[in-house]
Parts: structure tokens; C-alpha cells; sequence
């Protein structure tokens, strides 16, 4: 089951199938478009076998779930959610700045938070309150006016409960593709919104990457991902539940180990094994351990070289010096340094973003962040004398390229050649 792979092997057992559920995924999108509402109904029965009057959630369904949820773990809701918003608040950039770069030419931005937005919460195997959090705190803090959810009925008491602490202001019954095109397209319960972001099963992936020309997204998020990087200083019982640890997510996940320590792999797979063997989640972790497996290279710097090819959504270093390998990295998620940093830790508690790009989107995406939920505008302001110094420039290259409005509606200003 643990065996030598390449950095090639695991791109390929990874690889997106939404090519696959294409054309369920349309017919989806379109019974949404044309029976709102009643699509949602009767999708919730086809597939989540659960009968809805209304795909709205009531307050009172929000405080009954209260009353399933242990008073404990609501407070580590909100000391998670706490530590969620204060990270994200550090990402959070002034809504106007203007700088005189030179005398009467004033730039700057503008940074203005997205008006409304959804996030979907995936239900049954993958149900998670944490991501609640991670992505309703982060577009609250940007200042968005209204933040939407979605997640399948029957909802996790637990999801509820995060809905409320991070402050969603409406939550919806549905999942899979029908929740992604019900965000994107509106019904009669539900106005569209600007952007959806959120993980998701293959269907929701396929949804999302569809419907790009009706609303923005974060990033394909699918099965969740880890790649350890260590060497022959790294604790073998850190390593191995690390690994074991994200391979517990979904059969689909995938666990990487790349190391320069011969010996390595299998010292783990003991560890992983003996766990395995009793683990409450034994089936999901035998079957993403198919998809996983380990690299034994010569040197580090080649180590290095291979996980940035890779791009993993979560990095682990477990190095004789971390901060040496960060400093190389180009292409993770999330880095998560030295030996006393697991995954778990960011999944749930630091306050850094679990939701992130897979698949090697890492290459060229960002991990859901503040910035997500806003959009930038630039900034001139000239004077009389900001426009002389520029008009000779703007006027040359205008007429030069044809223009000649665009150089016209300078020269009509009459400011005059700059001194």
C-alpha cells in the first residue's frame, strides 16, 4: 500500500475528473436555471434523500442546534473563529491610499469589499464547522454587506453553530453542483452572488469552473492534500501522523512523503500502519493511502526542487534547519515549519486559511485570503502643473499609436509645456 512513487505518478493520480461529470453537472445548472426553488426541493430527495418545505434555514433551527452542541465545543468555535479573525485582519489593506509621486500627480488605490458572496459547505462525510469559519470570518472582515451559505440537509448541528458565530447572514439547504448554480444564478429564495468560494466533491468543482462567466470563484479546491518534506533529523512519529492525519479527509486524498533518509519511509509506514489498523476512519485512510507514497532523493536541495513541481495544498518541513528549506519553497498552500507545527494545527486553530488551492493550482493560486473578497481600483489625481509635466508624453505616444482623441483631450486643457 506505501510505495515509491515520482513527483509525475502523484500528479496523475491526482488529476481532476470533472471532465467525467460534465454532463450531469449541465443538466444540474439547468434545471436550477429554469425550477429555481423546485429544483433544490427535488434534488435534495434525489440525492440527499431528505424532504424540504423550504430551502431556507430559520433562526429556530439555528437555536435548536445549539442545543445539540456540547457548550465546549461552541467555546472552541469561537476561540477558533477569534484567532481566525485576527489573522486575517493583519491581511486586511487600508481602503484608500494616495501617494504625490511627483509634484501634482497624486496615485493611489482604492480597495472595496465585495457586496455579497456564498460559501459552500460541504455536508455527509466531509462536513466541517471549520471551514465555516474560514470562509464566512475572511469576508466578514473584508466588510462584505452579506454573506450567504450553503450546505446539504440535513445540516451538521456543528456547521449551524459556526454559521452563527462567524456571522452568516443567510443559510441555505443544498449541495453539490444545485448549490453552486443556485449562488451563481439566484431563485426565488435566493439573490445571486458576486463570488462562491469553498471546497467541494468533483460535482461542485465542475460547477464552479461552468459557471465562471456568472459569478468569480476562489480556486479548484477539491480532496485535500499533504506532502511532508524531512530529513534525517525529523521526529518519525510527527511525520507519520502528519500524513495520516490529512489521509483520513477522503478517499480521494493524497499524502506524500519526499525525504533524502533511506530509511525514512519505512520507519513511518510502521507508525501509519499500527495506526491504520485501529483507526475509527480505517476504510477513508486505506483507500487515500492508494493514491499516496513516498520520493527517497539524494540531497535536499533536489528534495526541494521535486515538492515545488508538486505544489501541494499543505507542506510540512520537518528539516535540521526549516526556515533554510521555507526560504526555497515557491509553490505550497500552506507551509506549516518545524516539528512542533502539524497540519491539524492550521486546519483548525492558528488562525491561517484551510482552504486552499489543489491539484498543483498552488503553482499560480493563493489560499483564501481577505484580498479574495475585495477589488482594487487605481488612482490619479493631477493638478494643472501635474498634467503640463505629463502632457508631453501622453500627447507623443498618443499621436503615435493613432490616437489623436486621446492626445486631444490634453492638449484642449491647455495647460502648456511643462517648465
Amino acid at each position: 500500500m506505501w510505495k515509491h512513487v515520482s513527483e509525475d505518478f502523484w500528479a496523475e493520480n491526482r488529476a481532476s475528473k470533472v471532465d467525467q461529470v460534465n454532463d450531469t453537472v449541465k443538466a444540474i445548472i439547468e434545471q436550477v436555471r429554469k425550477d429555481g426553488d423546485k429544483a433544490l426541493i427535488e434534488l435534495a430527495e434525489k440525492f440527499d434523500k431528505v424532504k424540504l418545505k423550504s430551502v431556507a434555514v430559520s433562526r429556530d433551527e439555528i437555536e435548536a442546534a445549539y442545543e445539540k452542541v456540547s457548550q465546549d465545543v461552541v467555546d472552541e468555535l469561537e476561540n477558533a473563529a477569534y484567532n481566525i479573525e485576527r489573522f486575517h485582519k493583519m491581511q486586511k489593506p487600508a481602503g484608500l491610499w494616495l501617494t504625490e509621486v511627483e509634484p501634482g500627480i497624486t496615485l493611489g488605490v482604492k480597495t472595496t469589499p465585495l457586496e455579497r458572496v456564498g460559501c459552500y459547505i460541504p455536508g455527509g462525510r466531509a462536513s466541517y464547522p471549520s471551514t465555516v469559519l474560514m470562509t464566512a470570518i475572511p469576508a466578514k472582515v473584508a466588510g462584505v454587506d452579506e454573506v450567504i451559505m450553503f450546505t446539504p440537509a440535513p445540516a451538521n448541528p456543528l456547521t449551524l453553530v459556526a454559521a452563527d458565530i462567524a456571522g452568516v447572514d443567510e443559510i441555505y439547504y443544498s449541495g453539490g453542483a444545485q448549490a453552486i448554480a443556485a449562488m451563481a444564478l439566484g431563485t426565488e429564495s435566493v439573490e445571486p452572488v458576486q463570488k462562491i468560494v469553498g471546497p467541494g466533491n468533483v460535482f461542485v468543482t465542475a460547477a464552479k469552473m461552468m459557471l465562471r462567466d456568472k459569478v468569480d470563484i476562489d480556486f479548484p479546491a477539491g480532496p485535500s492534500e499533504v506532502a511532508v518534506l524531512a530529513d534525517e533529523t525529523a521526529d518519525v512519529d510527527f511525520v507519520a501522523m502528519d500524513l495520516v492525519a490529512q489521509a483520513e479527509h477522503d478517499p480521494s486524498s493524497a499524502c506524500i512523503l519526499i525525504t533524502n533518509d533511506p530509511d525514512l519511509p519505512d520507519k513511518a509506514w510502521a507508525i501509519m500502519e499500527k495506526y491504520i489498523a485501529e483507526a475509527p476512519r480505517k476504510e477513508i485512510i486505506e483507500k487515500a493511502m492508494n493514491n499516496s507514497g513516498y520520493i527517497i532523493t539524494t540531497d535536499m536541495d533536489l528534495a526541494i526542487e521535486m515538492m515545488n513541481e508538486i505544489a501541494p495544498e499543505h507542506l510540512s518541513i520537518q528539516t535540521k534547519d526549516p526556515l533554510d528549506t521555507l526560504s526555497k519553497v515557491r509553490n505550497a498552500g500552506s507551509i506549516f515549519v518545524g516539528p512542533y507545527t502539524p497540519v491539524a494545527a492550521g486546519d483548525y486553530a492558528s488562525g491561517t486559511n484551510h482552504v486552499l488551492p489543489t491539484a498543483g493550482h498552488a503553482k499560480t493560486c493563493s489560499g483564501l485570503n481577505v484580498m479574495a473578497f475585495m477589488k482594487t481600483s487605481t488612482v490619479q489625481y493631477l493638478s494643472r502643473e501635474g498634467l503640463a509635466n505629463l502632457a508631453p508624453t501622453v500627447e507623443t505616444l498618443a499621436n503615435a499609436e493613432g490616437l489623436y482623441a486621446h492626445g486631444a483631450s490634453v492638449s484642449v486643457r491647455d495647460v502648456g509645456d511643462k517648465e
